[in-house]
């Protein structure tokens, strides 16, 4: 049963970690226009 949970526990991490990088990748998209327009102003 230890197994079980073992493996159930690092079921639930590795899909946060994807959701976590797919989410920061998706919104860095989203904001690189704004960082550029940013560092143009400097």
């Amino acid at each position: 049963m230890a197994y079980f949970w073992y493996g159930f526990f690092l079921v639930i991490l590795y899909g946060v970690i994807v959701l976590y990088y797919y989410s920061r990748g998706r919104h860095r998209k989203v904001e690189a226009p704004k960082y550029k327009m940013l560092d143009d102003e400097e």
